[in-house]
Parts: C-alpha cells; sequence; structure tokens
C-alpha cells in the first residue's frame, strides 16, 4: 500500500480530487476557500485584542483550521513514510544553468545548497527566505486570498477579482523565475 502512495499520482486522479473539493465545500455551505485564512482565524483565536479585522466569529470557520491541521500532518507524514530515496530528476538544460550558480545537489525536493541554515545568514539567502516569505504573506493579504483560495475556489465560482489574482500569480511566476531569480542566485 505504502508503494502505491510513494508514486506519483497522475493528473487524471489529483486533478478531478482537487476539483471535487470546491462542489463539496459549496454543498456543506463554504464559500471560501484557502490557507492563508487559516493565520486569521488563529489570530482571532488567540489574540485577545481589539483589532476590528480579528473580531469576528472564527468558530464558523473552524474546519479550516481543521483542514490545515491536517495538511500538516498529512505533510509530516509524507515526509517521515513516503520520502523518495532517488535524486530529483531534472532537465540537463536546467541543471547546466543551476551550476553556473553553484547549484549541483538533487537529493532534496529543494537544493540544499540554497535552502538550509548557513544559507539563511547569507545575503542571497536573507532575500530569498526571509525577503520572500514577507513578499509571500503581503502579497497574499493585499490580493485578499492565496494561490489555492483564488486560483481553485474563487475561478470555479467565478469571481472576477480572482481572475485577476491568478493572472497576476502566474505573470509574477515568469518573471521571478526569469529574469528576478537569476539575478539573486547570482549574488
Amino acid at each position: 500500500m505504502i508503494e502505491f502512495f510513494k508514486q506519483p499520482w497522475p493528473w487524471y486522479i489529483a486533478g478531478p480530487l482537487i476539483g471535487l473539493t470546491v462542489p463539496a465545500l459549496l454543498i456543506l455551505g463554504n464559500k471560501s476557500f484557502g490557507i492563508s485564512s487559516s493565520l486569521r482565524h488563529i489570530c482571532a483565536a488567540c489574540i485577545p485584542a481589539r483589532i476590528p479585522f480579528f473580531q469576528y466569529d472564527w468558530k464558523k470557520e473552524i474546519w479550516n483550521l481543521f483542514f490545515v491541521g491536517g495538511i500538516t500532518t498529512g505533510g509530516f507524514l509524507a515526509m517521515s513514510l513516503l520520502e523518495n530515496p532517488e535524486p530529483m530528476v531534472v532537465a540537463e538544460d536546467l541543471k547546466n544553468e543551476l551550476s553556473s550558480y553553484g547549484i549541483t545537489d538533487y537529493k532534496k525536493l529543494v537544493p540544499t545548497q540554497i535552502m538550509n541554515w548557513e544559507s539563511l545568514f547569507s545575503l542571497r539567502g536573507l532575500i530569498m527566505m526571509v525577503g520572500g516569505g514577507f513578499l509571500i504573506g503581503f502579497g497574499t493579504r493585499y490580493a485578499g486570498g492565496c494561490t489555492s483560495g483564488h486560483s481553485i475556489m474563487g475561478l470555479s465560482t467565478l469571481q472576477w477579482p480572482s481572475l485577476i489574482a491568478t493572472c497576476c500569480f502566474m505573470i509574477g511566476g515568469i518573471l521571478m523565475a526569469n529574469l528576478i531569480l537569476p539575478l539573486i542566485l547570482s549574488l
């Protein structure tokens, strides 16, 4: 059974499972879905401040906290039980480009030559990990949700702001991968 879960799931299984999330949530009466909103729910539950943004009935959204807890638990179990010992398969052109930045280790999902404690204290690591984390958090708040909320739930319920946000996510990803990331990696 574990061997079944270790292999990548084909698009025709994973895609419909993700797609069925939306009708399931709508049938259950939930009109929103996303990961970023769970931080707001946690803050509303744990911080007794009189900040208007956190003053709402967060208990109506407790399912979202269980969902995020399940994602965290599932990620931990997958990391512990389903780790693939094979190195990542990387296209030759990408390997050549990454090797020019000093990245040659493909044993993990993310190259350890960029994502490690030592790199965190370098200019490149600080920009990528701390700056990137800040920009993701800021962008999520500014866009009114994260990629999963806008691109899965928002698009499927035909929300115009979600279409704009998803287009901006795609444009930002293309610019980051092709223009900004090579500049950061060359530091």
